[in-house]
């Protein structure tokens, strides 16, 4: 059986919304997708992806559950291969006779050895040989509370110093081998990863320490930043610095800067909604990820070459997931922490509210590569301009760019619309060519079952009620002792939900996760749809033990119902030895 973390781990890889717009194309509406169900016919959207749940669900058909749910019905393929469908596609490896508990074991102690040593690193800040890293980080401006908040630290400039104190702390050396923290030297013997270096954690969802960036201190040979290599429970193209605070700010949308200065400066500053790439440019998966927690995104790269480049590659992967992006121009700064040391807050948050957004930029940088004041240059500038103005969806956004550009221009509007009418057919027909390339047609498709549910409909009242716990003890487990002091899953009504209850109830009492990934290994894609419906059902809703309480009283009314209506049924003499049976019970 493949165990719990395996699984998690493969959700984490392969992101619902991601897996789904490979098969469905799908639009953003709010905080979920919606698109054309790919289970059965229809021409208005009824499937629904929700990235918060990691579940998908049909309100046309009643398809739904996890992302392995979808692959087996998509794919037409038994659990174990749909598991390995994604493994394959997510580049992991499948656990064989126990490895999977092994890696477990190991993800383990990796993560033990990441905050054990972050720990050991932010005291080394408060000792004599961490004074060039403390006096470095209060020089850029950084208040203690701010080190504290973001636990950074200071690897001391010897070759084992980490090394060694790991091993007082029981680690081996091939656990931190594994962990990255050391590496081996061409003689055999080895030495720290990280020396003489002001130490940044990197800290993901969950509050784990999964890697270490590191600014080096003094003219020590090098790269001046070092990242933690990728190990396996840190992908550096799959994390985000500072995430870990930005998800939970009150601030809309998120700012994205390059390096961790930047965004520690930022957060200072008091805009807590901002993240950094981890040394790279940003990446597909980033682009997603980002795309979970903000509709829209500030883009604060420095203004060098190298950081415009990399905007607008990062404009074409936000362009990819439908996220709305802006972007700084800081006059007067490289980078975002220069900014707000030159001008200070207020300003950058003005600066914030006036960014460009993704079109203007464009425009702007159009502007930069052509000499508009000459007619070659105005004309290789329009050339481009049109080829931008095509990609704009909005119609009215695009009229209102090019009424602009054509009254700074002293063009002629009609000209241009001419010119955009060209391309737009040209881009129509480039598209009609890959589309009919690409189109596939899915057949004999795996649906969950239609049959009419004749208990159910003849219970309704109480399978509402076994709907309603069900879902709530999914979505707050630490109600399950409760309810269990109150109900036995065979007090349940309906056969359908009985069997569901079972293997929550177990999983519950047994201390197990009951995230739909895991509970896919144990239901069938019947039942995880039932389970996708139940789960979104009750999204943004709470509920109290109360309510709990309630549903349970519902239910177990049935047992009583059903009494009544046997003894109204019951000949003279079963009553005769009903009654009887009664009496002996209370003496």
């Amino acid at each position: 059986m493949l165990s719990d973390m395996f699984l998690q781990e493969l959700k984490n890889y392969n992101d619902i919304e991601q897996v789904i717009s490979s098969y469905v194309p799908l639009k953003k509406r709010g905080r979920v997708f919606t698109g054309l169900c790919p289970f059965h016919s229809e021409k208005t959207p009824s499937f629904t992806v929700y990235p918060d749940s990691q579940s998908f669900y049909c309100f046309g058909c009643g398809a739904g559950g996890d992302v392995i749910t979808f692959i087996r019905n998509i794919e037409n393929l038994e659990y174990i291969e749909a598991v390995r469908f994604l493994a394959q596609r997510a580049g992991m490896a499948m656990p064989e006779d126990g490895a999977d508990d092994k890696a477990a074991r190991q993800k383990n102690r990796i993560l033990e050895i990441n905050r054990s040593l972050a720990r050991f690193y932010h005291s080394c800040l408060k000792e004599p040989s961490g004074k060039v890293a403390l006096d470095y980080l209060h020089d850029r401006g950084l208040t203690n509370a701010t080190i504290v908040r973001f636990g950074l630290g200071y690897s001391p400039n010897s070759w084992d110093t980490g090394l060694r104190y790991l091993k007082s702390q029981g680690f081996t050396q091939q656990e931190m081998q594994a962990a990255s923290v050391i590496a081996q030297g061409r003689n055999g013997g080895y030495y720290d990863q990280f020396r003489n270096r002001v130490m940044f954690p990197i800290i993901d969802l969950r509050g784990n320490v999964v890697g270490f960036g590191g600014r080096v201190m003094g003219d020590d040979r090098g790269p001046k930043y070092l990242n933690s290599p990728d190990t396996p429970v840190f992908k550096k193209s799959r994390n985000l610095f500072a995430l870990n605070f930005a998800k939970s700010s009150k601030r809309e949308g998120l700012i994205l800067a390059e390096g961790y200065m930047d965004v520690i400066a930022v957060h200072q500053a008091g805009f807590d909604n901002a993240v950094a790439t981890l040394g790279t440019s940003l990446t597909s998966e980033q682009s997603r990820l980002i795309s979970q927690y903000a509709q829209n995104v500030t883009i604060a790269y420095d203004s060098d070459g190298a950081g415009q480049t990399a905007t607008r590659r990062a404009i074409g992967l936000f362009g990819e997931t439908g996220i709305k992006v802006r972007v700084l121009s800081m006059t007067g700064a490289k980078d975002p922490d220069e900014y707000i040391k030159k001008y200070g807050a207020e300003r950058f948050g003005i600066l914030i509210d006036g960014a460009a957004n993704a079109t203007e930029f464009e425009i702007a940088k159009l502007k930069r590569q052509y000499d508009v004041e000459t007619a070659d240059g105005k004309v290789g500038f329009l050339k481009e301009f049109v080829k931008l103005m095509a990609g704009v969806p909005n119609v009215i956004e695009r009229d209102v760019y090019i009424a602009k550009t054509a009254s700074e221009l002293e063009v002629d509007k009609a000209a241009i619309m001419a010119q955009l009418k060209y391309e737009l057919k040209r881009m129509a027909k480039s598209q009609q060519k890959r589309d009919s390339g690409e189109l596939k047609v899915y057949s004999e498709i795996k649906t969950p079952s239609q049959k009419q549910d004749i208990q159910r409909a003849r219970n309704i009242k109480y399978a509402l009620a076994e709907d309603k716990l069900l879902a709530i003890l999914m979505k707050n487990p630490d109600y399950y002792p409760a309810a269990a002091q109150r109900i036995k899953i065979e007090d349940f009504v309906t056969d359908r939900n009985r069997e569901i209850g079972k293997i929550l109830f177990q999983r519950l009492e047994a201390g197990m996760s009951i995230e739909l990934t895991v509970l896919s290994s144990q239901l069938d894609p019947e039942q995880m749809a039932v389970v996708s419906g139940l789960v979104n059902s009750i999204s943004g809703m709470t509920f109290s033990v109360a309510d709990v309480y309630t549903y349970i009283d519902t239910i177990l009314s049935y047992k009583t119902v059903k009494s009544r209506d046997e003894v109204a049924g019951m000949s003279d003499d079963d009553l005769k030895e009903y009654i009887d049976s009664l009496a002996s019970k209370k003496k």
